[in-house]
């Protein structure tokens, strides 16, 4: 059975939110180290580009018709 369209934005959703939470928790620990502090601004903004593409693909999900369901295929009887 092939996954609706909604099935596979909603996925990409949440594949784009976790990216989102990995940057975040990355400028977190990064912000703690003040060698590293650099990296904050960066990180941060790029986790603020995926939550947004995560919010993108969460808004098509919820617009795309809830998939039909599969009808049963009948074969023609011969009386």
């Amino acid at each position: 059975m092939n996954k609706s369209a909604q099935d596979q934005y909603v996925r990409l959703a949440w594949n784009a939110t976790a990216r989102a939470e990995q940057l975040a928790r990355d400028a977190e620990r990064y912000a703690r180290d003040e060698d590293h502090r650099r990296k904050v601004e960066p990180l941060a903004a790029a986790g603020r580009l995926w939550a947004e593409v995560a919010q993108s693909y969460a808004a098509i999900a919820a617009v795309l018709p809830e998939p039909r369901p599969e009808l049963p295929t009948t074969e023609p009887t011969e009386a």
